[in-house]
């Protein structure tokens, strides 16, 4: 057995607003006591006003590390996904959210990290470095990535091509890939609106997938990409849709 060794949070020594949007970030008690209110609220949320219906939870790893992959079309995507996880995996899932959006000021970046838990992505400065701290964080620790690899919301609900940064992520590793089609998200909350409306969403997780056999290279990346968009597409495509609540 090893020696336990203390080791300092990711985010230590950094000034609270550098904390807020960095990828290192750990949760605190502070931040720990605020998501888990904010999780039980959410989830009584979709259930009540959304008729929130989750199939294929078997499919969710047991344990982390592990990234979930959906269509994206909503704001309502990721508090979703992140609501479908068992309980005790909650804690570690880090929706990757537009810096741009939901970090730019320091009171929608406060709210993004201390009830979202989620990590910036910034779409304009994105590079190679911020995508190798992602993946050394989901390979050294415990944690899941909600990740949505069209980049941005649909305006149309039309599942858009995957783009290949989360081949980065997970080309040559073991971590697994669960993807995951949400149906609904876009007629309740478009883009283009504020407020949702009280229409129903089904969740369907899939098998995940792996992709230790594929080189963390461009062509690799390309590869993983179009994977996953032929699996959510897949989900999207298996059957009708129904509605109603299920746990």
């Amino acid at each position: 057995m090893e020696d336990w060794q203390y080791k300092p949070a990711g985010d230590h020594g950094l000034k609270p607003e550098e904390s807020l949007r960095s990828l290192r970030r750990e949760a605190g008690l502070g931040a720990t006591i605020t998501q888990s209110a904010w999780r039980l609220a959410v989830r009584a949320y979709l259930r009540g006003y959304h008729r929130l219906r989750v199939e294929g939870v078997e499919n969710v790893p047991a344990s982390p590390s592990f990234v979930m992959v959906a269509n994206h079309s909503s704001h309502l995507d990721a508090i979703t996904l992140a609501a479908a996880l068992p309980w005790p995996l909650r804690r570690f899932a880090f929706p990757i959210a537009a810096g741009d959006v939901f970090f730019e000021t320091p009171a929608v970046a406060l709210f993004s990290a201390m009830m979202l838990n989620a990590l910036p992505m910034w779409r304009k400065s994105c590079g190679p470095h911020a995508m190798q701290q992602l993946r050394e964080r989901l390979i050294s620790e415990p944690t899941i990535y909600v990740l949505f690899p069209e980049g941005t919301r649909s305006r149309d609900g039309n599942l858009g091509r995957f783009k290949p940064g989360l081949g980065m992520i997970v080309a040559g590793s073991e971590v697994p890939v669960v993807p995951c089609y949400l149906h609904g998200a876009h007629a309740a909350c478009p883009a283009d609106r504020k407020l949702p409306r009280p229409l129903p969403l089904h969740l369907r997780i899939g098998a995940p997938l792996q992709f230790s056999a594929i080189k963390n290279e461009r062509a690799g990346w390309q590869e993983i990409a179009a994977q996953l968009e032929a699996a959510v597409t897949a989900l999207r495509d298996r059957a009708p849709f129904s509605g109603g609540p299920q746990s």
